[in-house]
This record gives C-alpha cells, structure tokens and sequence, in this order.
C-alpha cells in the first residue's frame, strides 16, 4: 500500500503537467488566431481568384479570337497585323498584372499583419505607432484606390467582347430557332469590320446564313465566349476585393491615428500627473522647514 501510494502521487502530477500543457497549446494557438487579420485574409483570397480568373481566362479568349478572325473574318494577315500586335501587347499586359498583384496583394495581408499587431500593443501600451507606419497605411490606401479605379477601367473594357460575342450568340439562336420564320438566312450577316476591329479592306470582313452559323459551332467561338464572362467576372471579383482593401486600410489608418492621440495624451496627462506631484512635494518640503 506504501508503494501504490507514490505511484499514485506521480501520476497525478503527470496527468496535471500534461493538463497544463494542453491550457499553455490552446491559450497560445488563441493568441496566435487573435492576431490574424481575417479581413486582410479574405481580401487577399478573393484578390488571388478574381486576378487569376482575369489573366488565366483573358489571355486564353484573346488567343481564341485571334484564331477565330484568321480563320474566318481576315484570312489576309496584312489586315490583321495591327490586331495581333495589339492582342499580344494585351497579353503581356496581363502577364504583368498576374505578378504586380500577386505581389502586392501579399504585402497589404502583410501589413494587416503588421497593423493589427501594432493596434493591440497600442492598447496594452507597450508599442507606440510611428508617424512612418501611418504614412505607410495612407500611401497602401491613395495606390489601392487607384489600382481601383484602373481595374474598374479594365472591367468596362472587358465587357465590350463579351457584348459582342453576345449579338452574335444572340444572332445564330435566331436563325437556329424555329419560330423565326426566316426566308432567307443568307441575309443575316454579322460583319466585325463595323466594330473597328479588322479594317475594311480585310476580306471576307463577314460571315452570313450557314457560314455564320458554322462559326458559332466552333471550339474557339463557344470557348472564347465564355473565358471572356469568366475574365468579366474575374475582373469583378478583383475590383470587390481591392474596395475591400480600401475600407480595411481606412479602418487601420483611423485606429492607428485614434491610437496614438490617444497614447499622446496620456503620455501629456502622466507628465502633468508627475508635475503637479513634485510641486506638491515641494511645497511639503517646504512647510516642513518652516515650521521646524
């Protein structure tokens, strides 16, 4: 019994030190998920889809309709020089907004990072913000909003093939459909050399009736088509995630200027407090030497 009563003992220490470890692992995995900015998180997530859909499905669609005009609306390449140039330009172009914004979306969830720290040491006063970091946040908060509105630019102008592979959509359903009663289906054209994109002098320059509605079957017309309304809604997400950004950044900017006003006058406050307690000492000092 002597024995048992030991073990018994040991085991009981050993149990409440396992107990202690598991409070220490969760009371720090809390203040490790405490310290994450889950708005910044979101918007990073929802900036890395909306940018990926653009590119990926932008730069695919763009070489689908280059394809889709050789083949069928400017079989002379002459005519469609300035296109292909133009589209390539295009394409670089997204190249280069793929890694501007996977790197910049990184550096503001790193500085969501950065301000919610600082904001909570703000509070328990051990950490007093810099006129630097809030010049930081203000300058994150002037680029976003003009990322934004150079991304909403974007957005106008990628619904402008989506409108057009619509009409011509819209097009090959009616003659497609049996309740259009057309004689004649020759008649119904679709000619891209109105909509700027191929001069006129390019031939055919137009497809109609049967030809029109080969064109419509085609891998690079259904393909094109729908990578453009993904590349739109892409666009769309992107444009949501950096008006995200933008209150985020406004929100950390007021909390840090909140804060520091708030940290100065306290620091004004503690240096009045010892003021008016060394002149009261003083004038004790004082009364005591006078009446001795």
């Amino acid at each position: 019994m002597d024995g048992t009563k030991p073990a018994m003992e040991s085991n009981a220490e050993e149990t409440q030190d396992e107990g202690q470890e598991s409070k220490g692992c969760f009371e720090c995995c809390i203040k490790c998920l405490g310290g994450v900015p889950y708005a910044s998180l979101v918007a990073t997530i929802l900036c890395f889809i909306g940018v990926a859909l653009f590119c990926g499905c932008g730069h695919v669609a763009l070489t689908g309709t280059l394809t889709m005009l050789e083949n069928h609306f400017s079989r002379v390449s002459s005519d469609h020089a300035t296109l292909t140039m133009v589209i390539q330009i295009f394409q670089y172009i997204i190249y280069g907004i793929g890694s501007f914004f996977f790197v910049y979306a990184i550096i503001l969830l790193a500085e969501g990072f950065y301000t919610t720290s600082a904001i909570k040491k703000e509070l328990q006063s051990d950490f007093k913000t810099t006129v630097c970091g809030r010049c930081i946040t203000a300058f994150f908060m002037f680029l976003t909003y003009i990322l934004f509105l150079a991304f909403l630019a974007i957005f106008g102008f990628t619904a402008i093939p989506v409108f057009l592979f619509f009409n011509m959509w819209n097009t090959c359903a009616a003659m497609k459909s049996p309740d259009a009663n057309i004689t004649s289906p020759d008649s119904i054209c679709v000619d891209v050399r109105q909509y700027g994109v191929i001069p006129y002098n390019a031939t055919p320059g137009k497809a109609c009736g049967a030809t029109l509605g080969e064109i419509c079957n085609t891998s690079e017309f259904y393909l094109s088509y729908h990578l453009y309304i993904v590349a739109l809604a892409g666009a769309g997400a992107t444009i949501i995630a950096l008006i995200h950004y933008l209150m985020i950044l406004g929100a950390n900017w007021a909390y840090l200027k909140s804060a520091a006003s708030t940290h100065d006058y306290q620091d004004i406050k503690t240096k009045d407090d010892q003021d008016l307690e060394a002149e009261a000492r003083s004038k004790e000092g004082q009364n005591s030497s006078s009446y001795s």
